[in-house]
């Protein structure tokens, strides 16, 4: 069984008002671009949010099947609490987490960031410089106890968690032969919103 991570409880502050997973892109809201992309890759999805955003992120996934709602107990603590919030539904040995605002997540990519974490904690995409720790596969118990860990030092980067885990880092031409490095792309403004809508 394989399980999606979807995390959404942030407050899009560089969004200008609203909340984005529920930005309408191209006539269908940004998180169920996501969910329904990652519907071939996963057997189960779990979505992170704050409890103020579960009524509209329902109506946006209205129709999905086996979608449970694992809400910030920690709320506005960054990504790390939300990724703990969200594994700690999950109920497979692993589970890739990606960000709300990912509308053009690759499944084939995805299926393949599974089987590079085969026998690992994770597999996390390096397209350039920096890991790109918000479409992951992880393994869910240990990356738990990294989580919770980070957040008592306080920590709220992901790329804190991950340097705590076994992971296998997949570099930009093996996401080229893999996937697409779109999948990579993340919307944080109502331009970079229009800019994907184009695409699509």
């Amino acid at each position: 069984m394989r399980t999606g991570v979807v995390v959404a409880g942030g407050r899009s502050t560089r969004f200008g008002g609203g909340d984005k997973a529920v930005a309408d892109l191209a006539g269908t809201p940004m998180i169920r671009r996501v969910a329904d992309r990652l519907d071939d890759a996963v057997d189960a999805l779990v979505v992170n949010c704050r409890e103020d955003q579960v009524p509209s992120i329902e109506v946006a996934l209205e129709g999905l099947d086996d979608v449970t709602f694992a809400t910030d107990e920690r709320p506005d603590e960054g990504p790390v609490a939300g990724v703990a919030a969200g594994l700690d539904a999950v109920e497979s040995e692993y589970a890739v987490v990606v960000a709300c605002d990912m509308p053009l997540v690759d499944p084939s990519f995805v299926t393949y960031l599974f089987e590079r974490a085969r026998g690992r904690d994770a597999a996390v995409p390096q397209p350039d410089e920096w890991l790109q720790p918000a479409q992951a596969v992880y393994r869910t118990e240990p990356t738990l106890a990294a989580c919770r860990s980070a957040l008592d030092r306080g920590e709220r980067r992901l790329r804190d968690v991950v340097a705590e885990l076994e992971h296998a880092v997949v570099e930009r031409e093996e996401i080229r032969r893999h996937g697409s490095l779109a999948s990579l792309e993340n919307v944080n403004t109502p331009a970079e919103l229009d800019a994907v809508a184009t695409r699509l």
